[in-house]
């Protein structure tokens, strides 16, 4: 695809690149700096190639120069990307959007991925919540969390549940974030975010200094490490409700990982105090919609329930799982991936192929699907329409 020329090779600007990347394209989730390709944008979970002027194949110089415009005068990031090989950055071309940013080396190169953030906070309505995890919004202490792989949008989800809370609660909520994302107002909340780097050195130090800044809520970017979990379930154990992000897959992988970071003789007092502390576990897969136009979300809920709290204390075995608990626990509002997707497919909003490839268990979603496979042999699925969720 191939834009208006732009400024010839070697005397680009970088704000007037993305600027130009942006313009006239919906559904932009990301845009790509690699040398030895075009610059491209990611549109609806595809990469596709720009082609400017002077820069329809990117050179390492080109890279490294958007990567110190990206980077500016963010003394930190610059020596965390001398260091360790990558960086975040948060980045704004003003009145026009704002970015989370990568900078990382490849092949002794500099390339680029640019997260777009959107410059409205999502409602729960715009995303397509449902709309018992209202609850969330009011809960006093424990901990919610919200996983998922890179870009199934648990940034968006957490920002609706903060904005929420802003709009309703008089409250101190304190964020800490690597880079800033949404950017909240105070409304009837007082709303601050504290930046890894440029105002805390690590999630573990701010956390704990939280515990001192009289917030009700506290949103932690990313469970990083031991000591950030450490913190969190002691913040959470002392009345502050702890909101955060895994990069796992679903609820059982997620405790998995929580309970994984801390050394075998410390597991078992961690499943305890888990168990008790938790409140929320929503899981988030994106699939690209049978219609072409975005993609829909599929959340797995996970609630604190006295079933679902003896599973993370004692374990799960054969009979007593947590996507047992869930399929169960419909009036407790909770959910499986699988049983989303089955809706998904039924509706005609995602292909039945598409849908079983995002399934937890695709085998046995067939075979529920068998009578939908058979009804629909001869005929294309019908396009349902469903709310999208905004890519983060």
């Amino acid at each position: 695809m191939t834009d208006e020329p732009q400024a010839p090779q070697g005397a680009f600007s970088t704000p007037q690149l993305i600027a130009s990347m942006l313009k006239g394209r919906e559904h932009v989730s990301d845009l790509l700096f690699s040398p030895g390709h075009a610059p491209q944008v990611e549109v609806s979970g595809q990469l596709l190639e720009l082609k400017f002027d002077g820069l329809e194949r990117l050179t390492p110089e080109h890279t490294s120069q958007i990567a110190r415009d990206l980077l500016g005068s963010h003394e930190i990031p610059k020596l965390k990307l001398d260091k360790e090989g990558a960086a975040d950055v948060s980045y704004a071309v003003p009145k026009l959007a704002r970015f989370r940013v990568n900078i990382f080396r490849q092949r002794g190169t500099y390339a680029i991925v640019m997260r777009v953030i959107p410059s409205l906070i999502p409602t729960f309505e715009a995303l397509g919540l449902p709309a018992h995890l209202d609850e969330v919004v009011h809960l006093r202490n424990g901990i919610a969390l919200v996983t998922g792989p890179t870009g199934s949008g648990k940034s968006s989800t957490l920002a609706a549940i903060v904005d929420r809370m802003n709009e309703t609660r008089a409250i101190h909520i304190l964020t800490i974030e690597d880079p800033i994302e949404f950017m909240h107002n105070h409304k009837k909340a007082t709303v601050h975010q504290r930046e890894l780097y440029s105002d805390t050195p690590t999630f573990a130090l701010a956390l704990r200094a939280a515990l001192r800044q009289a917030p009700k809520v506290i949103l932690v970017g990313e469970m990083r490490d031991r000591e950030t979990i450490e913190i969190a379930l002691e913040a959470a154990e002392t009345g502050h409700l702890v909101l955060s992000t895994l990069h796992t897959t679903d609820a059982s992988k997620t405790i998995e990982r929580i309970i994984g970071a801390f050394p075998l003789s410390d597991q078992q007092t961690i499943r305890t105090r888990f168990s008790k502390a938790f409140r929320y576990i929503v899981s988030q897969r994106l699939l690209p919609r049978g219609d072409g136009k975005g993609r829909i979300a599929a959340l797995e809920v996970l609630k604190s329930t006295m079933r679902t709290r003896e599973y993370v204390e004692k374990g799960e075995n054969e009979g007593k799982t947590l996507l047992d608990a869930m399929r169960d626990g419909g009036q407790d509002g909770m959910q499986c991936f699988d049983g989303e997707i089955e809706k998904l497919i039924r509706s005609g909003t995602v292909e039945l192929e598409t849908g079983l490839s995002y399934s937890t268990n695709a085998g046995n979603l067939r075979l529920e699907l068998a009578d939908y496979a058979e009804e629909n042999a001869a005929k294309g699925p019908a396009r349902g329409a469903a709310p999208e969720l905004v890519k983060r």
